[in-house]
């Protein structure tokens, strides 16, 4: 009988570990607002579902990173669900005070921008798994907005 339940564990185990999950990756960070309180930041993601059914994104978390210091993070709780066997795009909005880009000075120099690191962790709510991580990571350059980005 063990054998049995043996077996049994084993077929299973290998059958979960053989499913398809959601796959996702880091598309583009573009310069999203330019206002009073702060620079906000638009991650484009691109995550395709291989599943028939939607599934809901439990919430995002970010980390945005220049010169090895932590610029901003922070999590979007709830930001919708993905399509049934679609690929959606989500943007990840990422706000970044006024006040920070003054302590990223000697990072910004003669070509106004900013290199930068930004982790994303996307969790998902996944039948037979629960909760799941897609881990996402991309290192790139950030362009600062210009007088003229600020006043139109």
């Amino acid at each position: 009988m063990s054998e049995l339940l043996d077996k049994a564990k084993n077929f299973v185990s290998d059958k979960l570990a053989n499913m398809k999950k959601p796959e996702a990756s880091i598309k583009d960070v573009d310069l999203g607002h330019v206002g009073r309180d702060g620079i906000r930041y638009d991650a484009k993601v691109s995550v395709t579902n291989p599943y028939s059914v939607p599934i809901p994104i439990c919430e995002i978390s970010y980390t945005l990173k220049s010169a090895g210091r932590v610029i901003v993070s922070g999590t979007i709780p709830d930001p919708g669900s993905l399509k049934a066997k679609e690929l959606t795009m989500v943007t990840v909005e990422v706000k970044v005070p006024h006040s920070i880009l003054g302590s990223l000075i000697r990072d910004i120099g003669a070509d106004w921008d900013i290199d930068y690191e930004l982790k994303l962790g996307l969790t998902m709510d996944l039948p037979l798994f629960g909760a799941f991580t897609i881990p996402l990571s991309q290192k790139g350059e950030i362009k600062l907005p210009t007088l003229k980005d600020l006043f139109s």
